[in-house]
C-alpha cells in the first residue's frame, strides 16, 4: 500500500525559510537579513497586483517552493554584493511568474533593479532556462520531487 505524505506550511513561513537560506548561503553579505529577501519578492507581487497584471497574489506556498528550486541552483555562495543577489533572485522570480503565473506575460520593470541591466537580465534568464528547464517541468509533474524540494526548503 502507498503511504501518503502530508506537507504543509504557510506562505510567510516558507518565505522566511527562503530568506534564511539566502542569508546562510550568502555568508559574505554581512548586512543581509531574511526580511530583505522577503521584501524583494513581496514588493514585486504587490506591484503587479496594483498595476492590474494579476487578480490574486502570485506568492503562495507552491510558487515559493518553485522560486527556491531555482535560487538554490543559481545563487553562488560567494556572491559579491546584495545588488547582485537581488538581481539573481528577481530573475528567478520573473521566470517563476512566467512559468507558473496565470498571465501570458508580465512587465519587466518590477523585476529590474536598473533599466540599464536589461541585457544582463535576459542573459541570466537564458542561463536559467538552459540549466533548469527539465527541473522546472519535473516539479509540476512529479509530486515526490515537489515534496523533496518543499521539505528541503522547510
Amino acid at each position: 500500500t502507498g503511504r501518503k505524505t502530508v506537507i504543509q506550511a504557510s506562505t510567510s513561513e516558507l518565505l522566511k525559510c527562503l530568506g534564511e537560506y539566502l542569508c546562510h548561503r550568502c555568508w559574505r553579505l554581512n548586512h543581509l537579513e531574511a526580511a530583505d529577501t522577503i521584501m524583494w519578492l513581496r514588493t514585486v507581487d504587490r506591484s503587479l497586483l496594483l498595476q492590474g497584471w494579476q487578480d490574486i497574489a502570485f506568492i503562495n506556498p507552491a510558487n515559493v517552493v518553485f522560486v527556491y528550486m531555482l535560487v538554490r541552483e543559481l545563487v553562488p555562495t560567494d556572491i559579491a554584493t546584495e545588488h547582485d543577489l537581488q538581481s539573481v533572485v528577481l530573475t528567478c522570480l520573473y521566470l517563476s511568474y512566467s512559468y507558473m503565473g496565470n498571465e501570458i506575460s508580465y512587465p519587466l520593470k518590477p523585476f529590474l533593479l536598473d533599466p540599464e541591466e536589461k541585457d544582463r537580465f535576459w542573459d541570466r534568464c537564458l542561463v536559467i532556462i538552459n540549466m533548469m528547464s527539465a527541473k522546472m517541468l519535473r516539479i509540476n509533474s512529479d509530486p515526490a520531487y515537489f515534496t523533496e524540494i518543499f521539505t528541503e526548503l522547510k
